[in-house]
């Protein structure tokens, strides 16, 4: 982003723009926390018709069918009302901040915001931060036109919506930040760090008033990490790159076969979301963002055979999700699939060198911020995030040992980002819709 005239920067003005960019913190705070307690609302519905309807002749058929329908109708409001509000919305934000696409409308909110509740609430495998990071962009959208922006404090009120709707998503007021001027940004300058920040924290008190302040995960006491155990975080870190790696081009080659899929779209999320009712039919488990999942993990138990087994079929099930061309995002399919890399080197490490292996749950830990890392390559992120979410400190220095060794894999072997080519998918789109006036592909 280019910097704004000088005079912008007038402690007056600097003081105005602070306090704009504070309401579009309390804004983004109101809605993503509205936002999460009906997708909990949602998770709890489907969680309880799945319990009560096991022995009867019409459970499976009304759960498949439910699900299938809501997937449908989040994909026909993509589709066919704002083809933006598609996937993640981290790209879309990502776009607008540097200035390769157009804002957009003002119906992007709502559509994600009730085809994410839609989607997500049958089951699919994503998360609820995408979501909020775009529909807090938005509503700095909103601010920026109501006050009569010019285009860079537009797109800086963009980042603050941005900021505060991931620090909302996951009680994670710095992570929002500091992910917003890593990521989006990549730049830590004064005027767009104020408002991003301010924000970011902003929404997180807002928020706190709907869903409180507890951390999303609890985690035993852990001991202090040991230098002999390096070796066995170092095998945390190598697996993370590797799987992060694998996972972005899994992402990519999905969105690919969809897109070239004459299936409609409407249909085709139809059919993801009856496999994923027929999925939370068996196994309940499976489904959704995976929140419990990545709890299950942090506690450090488990059968290393079952933890295997649960971190395959997740790999898939998030990928599946994700190209059903449905709102809703990928942190939390990451927080899983990295919890639950680390647990299973730490269950296999106690098997076969326990005197050198760290407690399995430390290691589900340092997995999350590991595999998140290599996918997104924002490490100053995947540290407090995984920080801010578990409250837990002391594992500070294994965590930055494998996030630089997943960094360096991802990296060696030429792995982009995944924000950064689900961004250049977005642009390509917004380009395309322009030039034939046509739904844009999938963000």
């Amino acid at each position: 982003m280019t910097r704004p005239n000088v005079s912008t920067d007038e402690p007056g003005r600097l003081l105005v723009f602070v306090m704009t960019a504070a309401l579009v913190g309390a804004g983004t705070g109101a809605m993503a926390g509205s936002f999460r307690l009906m997708l909990s609302a949602a998770d709890d519905l489907r969680r309880d018709l799945t319990m009560r309807s096991h022995g009867t002749w019409w459970g499976l058929p009304v759960l498949v069918l439910g699900c299938a329908a809501a997937t449908a109708l989040a994909a026909a409001l993509v589709h066919r009302v704002e083809p933006h509000a598609e996937g993640s919305g981290i790209p879309r934000v990502e776009g607008v901040v540097e200035g390769r696409t157009e804002p957009g409308r003002r119906r992007i909110l709502p559509v994600k915001y009730v085809g994410g509740l839609l989607s997500m609430g049958a089951g699919l495998a994503l998360g609820r931060e995408g979501p909020c990071v775009q529909m807090g962009g938005n509503i700095g959208i909103w601010m920026a036109r109501l006050t009569r922006r010019g285009a860079f404090d537009l797109r800086v009120l963009v980042a603050s919506g941005a900021a505060a709707g991931l620090a909302t998503a996951f009680n994670a007021p710095i992570a929002g930040g500091v992910f917003v001027l890593e990521e989006l940004v990549k730049r830590f300058e004064l005027r767009t760090t104020l408002a991003t920040l301010t924000a970011s924290g902003t929404g997180f008190i807002v928020a706190h008033v709907l869903v409180g302040n507890d951390t999303d995960f609890h985690m035993p006491p852990l001991d202090d990490p040991r230098l002999s155990q390096a070796p066995v975080v170092a095998v945390v870190g190598v697996v993370c790159g590797l799987v992060g790696v694998a996972y972005n081009h899994a992402i990519i080659a999905a969105l690919r076969i969809a897109d070239a899929s004459r299936v409609p779209v409407e249909l085709r999320a139809g059919l993801i979301g009856a496999g994923f009712g027929l999925v939370g039919w068996f196994l309940p488990d499976l489904v959704g963002a995976g929140n419990h999942l990545t709890q299950d993990a942090l506690t450090g138990s488990g059968a290393l055979v079952t933890v295997c087994l649960v971190l395959m079929l997740r790999a898939v099930l998030g990928v599946v999700a994700y190209a059903a061309a449905t709102p809703g995002g990928l942190f939390a399919p990451m927080l899983v699939l990295g919890s639950y890399i680390g647990l299973a080197v730490g269950l296999a490490g106690q098997a076969l060198v326990p005197s050198v292996t760290p407690e399995p749950a430390g290691l589900a830990l340092i997995g999350m911020a590991a595999f998140f890392t290599a996918s997104v390559r924002a490490p100053v992120t995947g540290l407090i995030l995984a920080t801010e979410l578990t409250g837990t400190t002391n594992l500070l220095a294994p965590m930055l040992g494998a996030c630089a060794l997943a960094m360096l894999i991802a990296t060696s072997l030429r792995c982009r980002p995944i924000y950064e080519l689900l961004t250049d998918r977005a642009v390509r789109a917004a380009r395309q819709n322009v030039a034939e006036r046509r739904p844009l592909a999938h963000d």
